[in-house]
């Protein structure tokens, strides 16, 4: 084996124009397999129940740890990553009001269209048996969605901006749209079915729109809703 033609794409993606994506797609590696194994419910239920965070309700601890954790992981330290490794702006990153006029007009169009989709998602039997993921949430809503809103931002900012924006100038528009979605439909593998292929439309036009308005507001707002109205269905059944 020739060792040059061997280590020449790793050599390649040390070059300047290769070196944002490649730590982009490296942390994605690490961040999401961190988050999936050792931030979910099921691992603080395993081993943390026992840190005296809400003894009396240890699976809305554990709901309210994964749901800081992914803005942790996803949102802070990629938000770090921009200004530190990249000294870049993160209103570059959709970090800002972008074009108001259409931040605004698209979340009065959209938003309740993903109101009623949320709605519409509590009569799933499949959605109803997975959801909340906070099984207290009911007894405890403010508090719910004050944390759940911090998993949204962890979440908008970390594939429509960090992921998206970040591979943009080097894999053109389509591509980092294309990216974000399938690394973020992958990781509903193991929700209901109908939330899955859910997933592939919403990253495409919260992608889309993130481009469009140049901010990541609208769509945040959009999946906020989403999440928290089929929420409040369940709770209120």
């Amino acid at each position: 084996m020739n060792t040059d033609s061997f280590v020449a794409p790793l050599v390649e993606g040390f070059r300047a124009e290769n070196r944002k994506p490649l730590i982009i797609l490296t942390y994605s590696s690490l961040a999401l397999v961190v988050w999936k194994y050792f931030a979910s419910p099921a691992f603080y239920i395993e081993h943390l129940t026992q840190s005296g965070f809400m003894p009396a309700a240890p699976k809305a601890a554990a709901a309210i740890y994964s749901f800081v954790s992914c803005f942790l992981l996803l949102g802070i330290v990629p938000a770090v990553i921009v200004k530190v490794v990249f000294r870049e702006k993160l209103a570059d990153y959709g970090l800002q009001f972008g074009d108001r006029a259409r931040t605004v007009r698209s979340f009065l169009i959209m938003g309740p269209l993903f109101a009623l989709g949320g709605y519409l998602a509590s009569k799933n039997v499949a959605v109803a048996e997975y959801y909340p993921i906070n099984p207290h949430a009911g007894q405890m809503f403010g508090l719910h969605v004050l944390t759940y809103l911090l998993y949204y931002m962890g979440w908008e900012f970390y594939f429509r901006g960090f992921m998206q924006f970040g591979l943009r100038e080097r894999f053109g528009d389509a591509g980092a749209i294309m990216t974000q979605v399938l690394v973020s439909t992958l990781l509903h593998i193991g929700t209901p079915s109908s939330e899955a292929f859910g997933a592939i439309l919403g990253g495409v036009i919260w992608g889309l729109l993130a481009f469009r308005t140049r901010s990541l507001l609208s769509g945040f707002l959009q999946h906020s809703l989403l999440g928290i109205t089929l929420d409040w269905a369940l709770c209120n059944r």
